[in-house]
Parts: C-alpha cells; sequence; structure tokens
C-alpha cells in the first residue's frame, strides 16, 4: 500500500516537491483547501483521501486525541530549525521506519533526533 500524505501550509514547498522526487504521494493542503481552511477541515480531507497529515502545528494531534479519533494518522515535526532541507532529510529517515504504524492510525511527533509514536486512538484518562 502506497501512502498519501498531506502537508499542511507549514511546510515548505520545497519539501514537498523533494518527497515527491523521492516517490512519495504528497500534496499541499493548498491544493484543495484555501490557505485559511480550519484545521478540523483539514482533517476531514485527510480522512477522505485516506491520507497522512503532516504539520509543524501541534493543533492537529491535540484535535484528533482529545476527538478519540483512530485517523488520519499526523505526522508533528517539532524541529527547531525548519529549513527546508533539513525537513526534507528528518521526513526521509524517518518515514521508512514508521510505515506500518502509518497504516494503523498513529501521533507520530519528530525532534532533531529521535521520534515517538502513539497509538490512536489516544486513551483517555
Amino acid at each position: 500500500m502506497k501512502l498519501k500524505f498531506i502537508a499542511d501550509v507549514h511546510i515548505s514547498p520545497t519539501t514537498i516537491s523533494d518527497l515527491q522526487q523521492a516517490g512519495y504521494h504528497i500534496i499541499r493542503v493548498t491544493d484543495f483547501l484555501p490557505p485559511t481552511a480550519s484545521d478540523k477541515e483539514i482533517i476531514t480531507l485527510a480522512i477522505d483521501r485516506d491520507a497522512i497529515i503532516i504539520t509543524q502545528d501541534l493543533d492537529f494531534s491535540d484535535l484528533i486525541a482529545q476527538g478519540g479519533m483512530a485517523k488520519p494518522s499526523v505526522v508533528s515535526l517539532r524541529l527547531s530549525k525548519v529549513k527546508p532541507n533539513v525537513v526534507t532529510r528528518i521526513l526521509q529517515q524517518v518515514l521508512p521506519q514508521i510505515q506500518t504504524q502509518l497504516i494503523e492510525g498513529v501521533i507520530v511527533s519528530i525532534d532533531e533526533t529521535s521520534f515517538r509514536i502513539r497509538k490512536l486512538p489516544v486513551a483517555t484518562r
């Protein structure tokens, strides 16, 4: 199964292009929605397209976790350096390692040195 990704507006077009050239099926959210689209609209788009959201916005993880949702998966970038070449390099290192989990429904938090995976739906206490 080939994974599909939707990049939030905070992800550089350069990163999207580089990932496309590397064989990833990734589109920018603005290819389908206005730049002012709400996070909920983007989540709905991801669900409708069976796609994974790549974002630097922490709100997506919160909305999905608090909503008890099992999909879509979210790749949340928590990077101090967001230069496109750094983001691209990190995504190309991590995405192949987490493909199975992304299919199952997870929130993945990535920083410069590691990543953490939480299975969806997130259990509430």
